[in-house]
């Protein structure tokens, strides 16, 4: 693989409200697949919206995101940004996840209902920084969730 390390972020609209089974069958067929290309990423699913942030090489990147793009169960994937970057932030696993909960009255501080502010396209820095909190929002997240399980 050549190109170097990237990190690309898109949003898309589910063609069909995705059920939590067909979300998990989901996840389990991405976490194989991209483990054997050696993705790494977080996806995140709220109201029949997707952002994913999908790490590795840049040609295996590409073409993932244009295989994403041609799948029907997705329509009006946009990529927000794309940016080569020195080392993975979700080296711990090949897809994360996380499902935003549908009531915002219990939700944490910070909390966001939508991705709007990050798929306007109008300030791409401000986009930047939002989504690397969202990340370590993500992470951090997912690490007491992990230890709680445990």
């Amino acid at each position: 693989m050549s190109g170097g390390l990237v990190s690309l972020v898109y949003a898309s609209t589910a063609s069909q409200p995705f059920r939590e089974t067909a979300l998990e069958e989901l996840l389990a067929t991405c976490r194989r697949l991209n483990a054997a290309r050696d993705v790494t990423g977080m996806l995140l699913y709220r109201g029949g919206r997707f952002i994913q942030i999908l790490e590795g090489a840049r040609d295996t990147v590409d073409e993932l995101f244009a295989k994403i793009s041609r799948d029907p169960r997705h329509h009006d994937v946009r990529m927000l940004i794309e940016e080569p970057i020195s080392e993975r932030r979700f080296v711990e696993w090949t897809m994360g996840y996380h499902a935003f909960r549908a009531d915002p009255a219990g939700s944490p501080s910070g909390y966001r209902d939508s991705f709007a502010d990050l798929e306007s396209g109008v300030d791409r820095e401000a986009a930047r920084r939002a989504l690397a909190e969202l990340t370590l929002w993500f992470r951090v997240r997912s690490t007491r969730t992990s230890e709680v399980a445990r």
